[in-house]
């Protein structure tokens, strides 16, 4: 009975295993936004310790 069940486990993570929630252009442009926000973040700051 544990054999079946871990069987069945795994027939369903094969299933899913290749399914992405969104398109992969869509991983590049978050990767894209998050990495210009944290750009602009930097530049924000650029002279910060020039002042001191």
């Amino acid at each position: 009975m544990l054999l079946a069940l871990a069987a069945e486990v795994a027939n369903q993570s094969e299933e899913h295993a290749g399914s992405l929630p969104v398109p992969p252009i869509a991983f590049g442009i978050v990767a894209i936004c998050i990495l210009m926000s944290m750009l602009l973040v930097t530049w924000a700051f650029r002279s910060v310790g020039q002042r001191h």
